[in-house]
Order: structure tokens, then C-alpha cells, then sequence
């Protein structure tokens, strides 16, 4: 059955493929990292909480590149225009994608200034030790660990924000702001 000519998105009005499975990819992988992050701090001391970290500071280099893979496309393939709504939520929307971005970036570069600070390094995949970004220092490190937890909560925040707006652009105003990152045609 063909779909009504309002549920059709032209080329126009929505992402292109490799954004969209950039939006997911990252999503997904920051679902994950902050879930390994709330769990593995509070396991005693043992292989599998060092297992933990290691995986969550894969995800967090993962996302580092991902990010700046899709700044670099969005600079070259910008996001088609926003649907109609209120100025107030236009600056909310921007906002909100300002912290993402912001915050794609920032959480994982200060979660490998704190792996750096205690003198663990970050080895990418078990594979690739990326270099430290400052030298081995405890009392930085007992700031940079807040501060890193301190932007989790804030990508925490910034994320469901996004999702509940998401939502209401979809059930509410019903218009096609969040078909548009699932279209893949």
C-alpha cells in the first residue's frame, strides 16, 4: 500500500543516510557508555571492573571519532531546515543540539584527560595506546573524574531533552521532525 503524499519526505527535507546512521551509531554508543559508566563505579576491584572500563573507554573514543565524522559531514551536507514551530522552541532545539555536540566532544576528551592524570592509559580497541593528553597527576585527577562525571549528567540531561522533544514534535505537533532521522530512503 502506498504511503499518504504527507508521510513522503522529499530529499530536501530530510538526512541524508550517512547522517542518520551517524545520529543512531552515536546514540546508541552513548546509551551504552553511560550505562557502563553508572555500573562500573561502584564494583569492587576486579577483572571484570577493569574490563568495564576499558570497554567504556573504547566507547568514548569511538564517539570522539564518530563526532567528529559527522561535524565534518554536517559541514558539507547541512541538516535540512527545521519544521515550523515557535521561535522560543527553535532556540531550545539549537541549544540542545549545541550541548550534544558540545558535549560529544567534551565528555570523552575529559574522560581521557583523567585516564592520562591517573596514569592509565587509554589503549584503543587493546590495541592502539593513544598518547596521554597531561602528565600523571592525582590531584588533577580527582577534578577531572567530577568534571567528566559532571558532563555526563549533562549529556544525560541534554539527551533526554532531545528525546522528549523528539516525541512531541512527532505525537503532539505530528509533523515529520523525527520521521526525517528515520527515513532511509
Amino acid at each position: 500500500m502506498p504511503k499518504p503524499a504527507s508521510a513522503v519526505l522529499s530529499a530536501a527535507t530530510r538526512y541524508t543516510r550517512p547522517a542518520i546512521a551517524l545520529h543512531w551509531l552515536i546514540a546508541g554508543l552513548i546509551v551504552c557508555g553511560f550505562a557502563l559508566g553508572w555500573v562500573m563505579t561502584d564494583l569492587p576491584f576486579s577483572p571484570q571492573k577493569l574490563k568495564f572500563y576499558s570497554w567504556h573507554k573504547w566507547i568514548g573514543m569511538t564517539v570522539l571519532a564518530l563526532a567528529a565524522l559527522r561535524v565534518l559531514w554536517r559541514l558539507t551536507h547541512p541538516a535540512p531546515p527545521p519544521e515550523p514551530m515557535p521561535l522560543w522552541q527553535h532556540t531550545l532545539a539549537e541549544f540542545v543540539h549545541g550541548m550534544l555536540y558540545a558535549l560529544m566532544f567534551a565528555l570523552p576528551l575529559s574522560g581521557w584527560l583523567y585516564s592520562s592524570a591517573t596514569g592509565y592509559p587509554v589503549v584503543y580497541l587493546g590495541l592502539l595506546r593513544l598518547p596521554d593528553l597531561i602528565p600523571k597527576n592525582k590531584e588533577l585527577a580527582k577534578a577531572l573524574v567530577q568534571i567528566h562525571e559532571n558532563f555526563g549528567y549533562l549529556l544525560l540531561a541534554s539527551f533526554g531533552l532531545h528525546v522528549l522533544g523528539a516525541l512531541k514534535h512527532h505525537f503532539v505537533d505530528r509533523d515529520a521532525t523525527l520521521r526525517r532521522m528515520l527515513s532511509w530512503r
